[in-house]
């Protein structure tokens, strides 16, 4: 297949942003089987302002691995109404009590909980309904459903948010002035945190990520050695996103992020800077994306927008 001709990441971002909330639109119209108010509010969730990084992952990892964006853009849609679902119901009094999202008044605000929390379920059930009638052959459309159920369930997107909720309770060490036993007990514990930490947003965020970047490749025919490849390079790139949302939490202006500053930290939470600090943080996100960048040599030519991209998650503001 022909590369697409070099372009902006922006430009493409904005072109590739466009087309997948026309397809949105088509899939979140509704029959009068549909009370209004529901409708209203899945769309309001399903529509609403926002990056579609994760169904342009989608997107971009189909073309990474020879095949046609077009055909992906259904997995695409699917994986935004996951997302869509998991900040309604992580905005709920529940579990994260906000009030802001995208700028606007989270879902629950907006409407009332129990609105929200159905038009959550209902955004959910509508991406596999969107993966079973949209993707064909049946047998694609089998492993897509099960790549992205894998990636929201239990074991990945739920159970990370899970571990965000028990993670309030843990204090990380105090980095002051320590020696000798001490100190090797304070760093151990230091470490264990850090990896705790990772693997709960490898869940949360990560997990989430990487299902879109492989529901392209399947749709593309990926070979095994492709799907190793966006594996990887998902984990890397979703634990760097986690990393800058932290950061921005801390030092991010409210305006340009549309929610919420400060909350982690008022909350208890365990995060990236406040185990790790600001700078280190940085740091390590910066060595995430570069060796993210580094595995997309593996697609030559092809994998040029999924670079442009992990750079521009490492760069972001809001």
């Amino acid at each position: 297949m022909a590369v697409s001709p070099p372009m902006a990441f922006t430009e493409q971002a904005k072109m590739l942003h466009d087309q997948i909330d026309e397809a949105l639109q088509a899939e979140l119209s509704f029959s009068r089987a549909c009370p209004s108010p529901l409708s209203d509010a899945i769309r309001y969730a399903g529509l609403g302002p926002g990056k579609r990084l994760r169904p342009i992952l989608v997107l971009l990892a189909a073309e990474a691995c020879g095949g046609i964006r077009e055909d992906a853009m259904p997995a695409a849609v699917a994986v935004e109404c996951i997302h869509a679902y998991s900040l309604v119901h992580d905005d709920l009094p529940a579990m994260d009590d906000d009030d802001l999202r995208r700028g606007r008044l989270t879902c629950h605000r907006k409407f009332d909980e129990p609105t929200a929390i159905l038009a959550g379920d209902a955004l959910l059930t509508r991406a596999f309904e969107i993966l079973a009638t949209r993707i064909q052959p049946a047998e694609i459309a089998i492993q897509c459903i099960t790549l992205l159920a894998r990636a929201a369930g239990a074991e990945g997107m739920v159970g990370g948010q899970m571990q965000d909720l028990m993670s309030t309770a843990i204090s990380p060490p105090k980095m002051g002035s320590r020696s000798g036993t001490q100190a090797v007990a304070v760093d151990m514990a230091v470490a264990e945190n850090e990896r705790n930490l990772e693997a709960m947003h490898r869940s949360k965020t990560g997990a989430l990520f990487v299902a879109s970047l492989q529901l392209g490749g399947t749709i593309a025919g990926a070979t095994e050695s492709d799907q190793g490849v966006l594996r990887t390079f998902g984990e890397k790139i979703g634990l760097a996103f986690q990393i800058v949302d932290d950061l921005l939490d801390v030092a991010g202006n409210e305006q340009q992020i549309g929610k919420r500053v400060g909350k982690d930290d008022a909350l208890g939470k365990l995060t990236f800077p406040g185990l790790l600090g600001t700078e280190q943080s940085k740091q390590r996100a910066k060595e995430m994306i570069f060796d993210a960048c580094g595995l997309l040599e593996h697609f030559g030519q092809r994998g040029t927008p999924l670079r442009e991209l992990a750079n521009y998650i490492v760069e972001r503001d809001s």
